[in-house]
């Protein structure tokens, strides 16, 4: 077997049925965390009894923290297991990860519902610390607890993955730098031959790496301030609370972007080949990614104003080579191709549009002129939960049904799978359209009840509440297609 040839299944099989246990779990959880957030929304639109502060912003964490891990986890046990085509994933590291994360998930659920721990997933210092009553002391315990579980999972996660590469191609081959220098001869094809599944991966895992540092500081930070009683630099917490943050959730989409180029070219019935372009542009995002961290603290005007232009310089440069060669790629794979249209190729490809659609949105909030108007308004989580919901879960999604129905091998449910995407996009981006209409008008976020100076917010929130319904719709049909072929494809 070379580099770039494979059979369509020949997956390990301890990390095929990891990703269907965790592809079980999103089927349990995403209904659930949509669940949550329709609450939140019907009750800003005022369609529900008022929700308590407290209870809100408790929802609100568990909300966001819960999305980004449940994605994250999906996203990691997926590329565990396409990877395994190529290399020696270790299983047992996996596992390991696999049930450390399932207890962090749990220790959340407990911290927030339970004992009301209500910061944000961005718990910016110092206010796990300082709650004012709001919340008892052993849910901030529990909560960094959480932290550190998650932390330590995700790091033996990043580093077998990261082993597993280094051990097959060495970590210079994988990021294709020898595609970057060329052939000794040009007519001489370059080799080892790398398929952009795993230079996108191992650029992304070696970002992760970064982002998990700064939540270890971060985590050694706020420990010593609980053991000492003395406050640390909160300009440092933050940058570090966004680094982190702002990481997880790009390389969660940017593992999913990689998910995209290794499965949408079986059923274009065309290859996608690493070629110099492709190489040099994902090399380049890796440094451009961080740098686009700091467009997160344009208001924080204490931090060094040079940080303020690299963030802008970061945030419109990475969207050139990650995203453009990436979407127009797209494009050019499918246009003209003979086409196999199904639930996973047409979730694939109308993520990836939707990656577009919300970078577009991001890019715009990050130019700092605009960013002045637009910041800690709606349009911020509209943006978000669009190249997220729209494109990372729709490609997550798409790449599920695909592993899923490796084994099932049940024939596509055409009827089925026209309603599911329907649902998909219509309540999905007229629930999100919502968000950047309310943003326009400068309505605020992380409020529990609009006041009426923004009372926008709520006309606009209770029209969202039935088309994020309808989202939820096709999430759960999506579920029960997907989820009958799983069961076939487990037991199998």
């Amino acid at each position: 077997m070379t580099a770039d040839t494979h059979a369509s299944n020949d997956f390990s099989p301890g990390t095929y049925r990891l990703s269907l246990l965790w592809i079980a779990i999103m089927f349990l959880l995403f209904p659930v965390l949509v669940i949550v957030g329709l609450i939140m929304r019907s009750g800003q639109g005022g369609m529900l009894p008022a929700l308590k502060p407290g209870l809100f912003y408790a929802l609100m964490t568990l909300h966001g923290l819960g999305m980004v891990g449940l994605w994250f986890a999906v996203a990691m046990a997926i590329v565990s297991c396409l990877l395994s085509r190529y290399a020696r994933v270790n299983v047992v590291a996996n596992q390991v990860a696999g049930g450390l994360t399932v207890l962090g998930v749990v220790m959340l659920v407990v911290a927030t519902l339970v004992g009301r721990f209500a910061p944000g997933w961005y718990f910016l210092y110092p206010l796990p610390f300082k709650s004012m009553g709001q919340w008892p002391a052993w849910s901030t315990t529990l909560f960094l607890a959480t932290l550190g579980v998650l932390g330590v999972a995700w790091l033996i996660w990043t580093l077998a993955l990261l082993i597993a590469i280094a051990r097959r191609y060495s970590l210079s081959r994988a990021l294709a730098w020898h595609y970057i220098k060329g052939p000794a001869k040009p007519e001489v094809p370059v080799e080892p031959v790398i398929p952009p599944f795993v230079l996108i991966t191992t650029v992304s895992l070696i970002a992760l790496l970064v982002g998990l540092i700064s939540a270890v500081l971060l985590l050694v930070l706020f420990l010593a301030e609980w053991l000492t009683g003395n406050p640390v630099d909160a300009l440092l917490m933050k940058n570090l609370t966004f680094l982190f943050g702002h990481l997880l959730v790009n390389l969660t989409l940017y593992l999913s972007v990689g998910v995209m180029y290794e499965v949408l070219p079986e059923y274009a019935g065309r290859p996608w080949k690493t070629n110099r372009i492709v190489a040099i542009a994902w090399n380049i995002a890796l440094g451009l990614l961080l740098l686009a961290t700091f467009h997160h603290l344009y208001m924080d005007f204490v931090q060094p104003g040079f940080l303020h232009v690299l963030g802008q310089f970061g945030s419109y440069f990475v969207s050139v080579p990650a995203a453009a060669v990436s979407i127009l790629g797209t494009l050019a794979l499918v246009h003209g191709s003979p086409m196999r249209w199904n639930l996973a190729s047409s979730l694939l490809f109308l993520g990836t549009m939707g990656w577009a659609i919300g970078g577009v949105g991001a890019v715009l909030d990050s130019t700092i002129a605009l960013n002045t108007v637009l910041h800690n308004t709606l349009w911020v989580p509209a943006h978000f939960h669009t190249y997220y919901v729209m494109g990372c879960v729709l490609m997550l999604m798409g790449a599920a049904y695909h592993l899923v129905n490796q084994k099932a091998n049940l024939p596509d449910a055409t009827n089925l799978t026209r309603a599911v995407m329907a649902f998909l996009l219509i309540g999905g981006y007229g629930f999100l359209l919502n968000f950047y209409l309310a943003g326009a008008y400068s309505v605020p976020r992380r409020y529990a009840q609009y006041p009426e100076v923004v009372g926008q917010g709520t006309h606009y929130s209770a029209i969202a509440v039935p088309l994020g319904s309808l989202l939820l719709v096709g999430v759960l049909l999506y579920a029960w297609d997907t989820g009958r072929r799983l069961v076939r494809a487990y037991q199998s």
